[in-house]
């Protein structure tokens, strides 16, 4: 099967409510073969995913300039620096160090999917 025919099937898998089953049928080729075709195009077409992502440690920003007023007493805090993580693309995360690592791991983990 020339690869435009194949590419022609693949697509119509990919539409709301296709059934793999049926396209396979109505091509007379096994489902199984519909899939195998499906996965090397997917991988064939979708961008490596870089295995390491440099990271940039930067310094905490200065403090604001001080109001005329004193702000209001609140609990004392550690000096947090700001951790600059390179996600690709050009889009770039900043979070402070002491953020929780576990919400960062999950925050890490969606925009990796994407």
């Amino acid at each position: 099967m020339v690869r435009e025919e194949k590419e022609r099937l693949i697509a119509a898998t990919l539409e709301s409510g296709a059934s793999v089953s049926e396209i396979a049928h109505s091509a007379g080729i096994h489902v199984s073969q519909l899939f195998l075709w499906r996965k090397e195009l997917c991988q064939i077409s979708a961008p490596p995913v870089p295995q390491l992502i440099p990271v940039e440690v930067v310094e905490a920003l200065p403090a604001p300039a001080i109001a005329a007023e004193p702000p209001p007493v609140s609990r004392s805090r550690k000096k947090a620096s700001i951790v600059m993580i390179e996600l690709g693309g050009g889009r770039r995360l900043r979070v402070e160090s002491d953020i929780d690592t576990e919400a960062l791991a999950r925050i890490l983990d969606v925009l990796e999917r994407r």
